[in-house]
């Protein structure tokens, strides 16, 4: 489905680079976090730092619009092959706050 409102488009477009994996952009090999690939990553309590510290140099980087409020993991400790994020966000000019959740896991 195509995207209709300008928050839609940015919740994609946040989508997009949280699931890029880095060097799957042939033009841009820096851009993604990857999310999928530090599902692999060993769990001794610094994954969510990483993974927060990636999500805020991705966007700042490339989507300098928005602001990450927050980033929450769920269900870490009872599902070790499955990551669940939730990223609070803002658009900063439009004044709106919302969330993107998502989840992978091993396998797919």
């Amino acid at each position: 489905a195509l995207t209709k409102t300008l928050p839609e488009t940015v919740k994609q477009n946040l989508k997009n680079l949280v699931l890029t994996v880095k060097g799957e952009r042939i033009m841009d090999p820096d851009f993604g976090v990857g999310l999928h690939q530090l599902l692999f990553e060993n769990y001794d309590g610094s994954l969510e730092d990483i993974v927060q510290g990636e999500i805020s140099k991705q966007v700042q980087q490339h989507m300098p619009f928005i602001t990450i409020e927050e980033v929450n993991f769920l269900n870490i400790d009872q599902e070790p092959n499955k990551l669940y994020v939730s990223i609070n966000y803002s658009i900063d000019a439009l004044s709106l706050e919302d969330v993107l959740e998502l989840g992978v896991e091993q396998g797919l």
